[in-house]
């Protein structure tokens, strides 16, 4: 259900084929060429189904941290360790998205469970950083350099994969957790691009109104 298990699996490809047993199965599977995806359970869905849609964004998500991290790491930040954590656990994300309560088993959602834990680690960070900062007088655009303004994109992303998760835990088919921690995501992105800009020593555009 996640990339990270396809990763798994494409590393026991090559394995496989470094061992001389036989031939690498291909990356492409051709199960999709009619529009149909399967979620974790099993379940053959639209491509455009909710759940997809969700787990789509959860990863476009992953990507705009990654390209966040990779502007924070230019700039020795300390944090960039956090958003490393961070990915993993939206990998854990997309696997409780990809299992539908509805045709999931016991066995399913015991792999899949998303906990509180990784909630509270966001709210701890977020105070942590948030000690450190100005108070906000005004509102501030996406800016306060190339660290900073990636920050705001991977929030900004955030904040529409939860969206489109919301439905979905309204349902009942994903853990409620799931939910919560996108929504503290997107708090934590929005105070790490204050704090990057911060200690950077760039300035954060201000909103004016134009005259």
């Amino acid at each position: 259900p996640s990339n990270h298990q396809c990763f798994s699996i494409f590393l026991k490809q090559v394995c496989h084929k470094s061992d001389g047993d036989g031939p690498v199965p291909k990356i492409y599977t051709k199960t999709g060429d009619k529009g149909f995806s399967s979620t974790f359970t099993g379940e053959r869905r639209p491509k455009e189904d909710h759940i997809f849609e969700a787990l789509g964004t959860t990863d476009e998500l992953s990507s705009a941290v990654g390209l966040a991290r990779e502007f924070c790491l230019e700039k020795g930040h300390s944090f960039t360790d956090q958003l490393d954590k961070i990915q993993c656990v939206l990998q854990d994300v997309g696997s409780n998205i990809a299992t539908p309560r509805s045709s999931a088993r016991d066995s399913h959602i015991k792999r899949t469970k998303f906990s509180s834990q990784p909630v509270l680690e966001l709210e701890s960070w977020i105070d942590s950083y948030t000690a450190e900062l100005p108070p906000l007088t005004n509102f501030i655009l996406p800016s306060g350099g190339k660290s900073s303004a990636a920050l705001h994109v991977a929030r900004a992303v955030c904040r529409r994969a939860e969206r489109c998760v919301a439905p979905i835990i309204r349902s009942g088919e994903a853990d409620p957790d799931v939910g919560k921690y996108l929504n503290r995501l997107s708090d934590y992105l929005f105070t790490l691009a204050r704090y990057a800009a911060l200690k950077e020593g760039n300035n954060e555009s201000i909103y004016r109104r134009p005259e």
